[in-house]
């Protein structure tokens, strides 16, 4: 849908929020996000959810946990109450709208071009960004989520079962047969890894599943992290994993990653077996967004050849004991 589709109901979900005014499509995803003027001139978002995606109950509980952690201090985006006190709300053909603050702050890069600033800028900002995701994670721990609260499960059958979250990435239409046979392989092996991890305690909770650079903003030296949208239940080192994708690439990988997990461990100390883990859950994110460009992205996209490249690439690095980057 383009804005010409969505403008109008931005309009009228827009009345059910005191003050919120002038709609203005910023970015078309999962939902159209819109740009909004809230009382005292403030700026919002106001977000058209995505039908068949989550569930009301879900997007429910999504906002639950921003305003959870909005109160305990963290830097994000506080849902705003309808007139009537909701956190969200539902249109006449059936679209679930929500409000939230504007997060100030310009994003920490764009996926698929070279990552601004210099190896030490860079370190310095996946250092905060690091410190910010393991704030989320102690926060988050010390809440006690109401009995109707639910959300995706991003644990071992939500990536790698018959029917993941994303989809089947290893059936993907544009794929080889030699890569379908090397995600299949990489999906057996990840499989066996998480399984033997879970078994060990490793961390699982909820996380915010999908930290990549547009959704980390610097205002200052400080990050924030926003677009919750696929929040859910799973693995603590996904997030590390995600935050960490985009950037594979990058000269400056070792330095990156280094300072993410430096900046993690300022608040939440990892293992050497965790450690040990961490490419894996790099791979398992290169496998899911294989799987997220079946529905959403047209056949010739030249996004769906990029993302096969990368996880056929990563899959076979992990699957041959290569490291993906050095820490130190």
């Amino acid at each position: 849908m383009t804005q010409d589709d969505t403008l109008p109901l931005a309009q009228e979900a827009a009345k059910h929020w005191r003050g919120c005014t002038d709609p203005h499509l910023i970015s078309h995803r999962e939902n159209a996000v819109y740009a909004v003027t809230l009382p005292a001139a403030e700026k919002g978002v106001l977000r058209l959810h995505r039908r068949g995606y989550q569930s009301e109950e879900a997007i429910r509980s999504e906002l639950w946990w921003l305003d959870a952690l909005a109160s305990a201090g963290l830097s994000v985006p506080r849902p705003q109450h309808t007139v009537d006190g909701a956190l969200l709300t539902q249109l006449a053909d059936g679209h679930v709208a929500s409000v939230l603050a504007w997060m100030p702050g310009a994003a920490l890069g764009t996926g698929g071009t070279p990552l601004p600033g210099s190896p030490d800028e860079q370190m310095r900002l996946y250092a905060s960004a690091g410190r910010a995701i393991a704030n989320l994670h102690v926060t988050t721990d010390r809440l006690t989520l109401p009995p109707n609260f639910a959300r995706p499960h991003w644990d071992i059958d939500g990536l790698l079962g018959s029917a993941p979250f994303w989809g089947r990435f290893w059936d993907h239409p544009a794929a080889t047969e030699g890569e379908s046979i090397v995600m299949s392989e990489a999906r057996r092996f990840a499989r066996e890894k998480l399984t033997d991890f879970a078994a060990r305690g490793g961390d699982q909770g909820l996380i915010h599943a999908d930290l990549l650079r547009e959704n980390i903003l610097f205002d200052g030296p400080h990050a924030h992290l926003i677009d919750f949208d696929d929040c859910g239940f799973g693995f603590r080192l996904y997030d590390l994993g995600t935050a960490l994708t985009p950037n594979l690439e990058e000269p400056a990988l070792d330095r990156i990653a280094t300072g993410l997990i430096e900046g993690y461990a300022t608040l939440r100390p990892l293992s050497d077996g965790d450690l040990a883990m961490l490419p894996v859950f790099v791979m398992l994110r290169t496998l899911a967004s294989v799987g997220w460009t079946m529905p959403r992205l047209a056949p010739g996209d030249p996004r769906i050849r990029a993302y096969l490249n990368r996880a056929v690439r990563t899959s076979h690095a992990v699957l041959e004991g290569q490291p993906l980057f050095h820490l130190g």
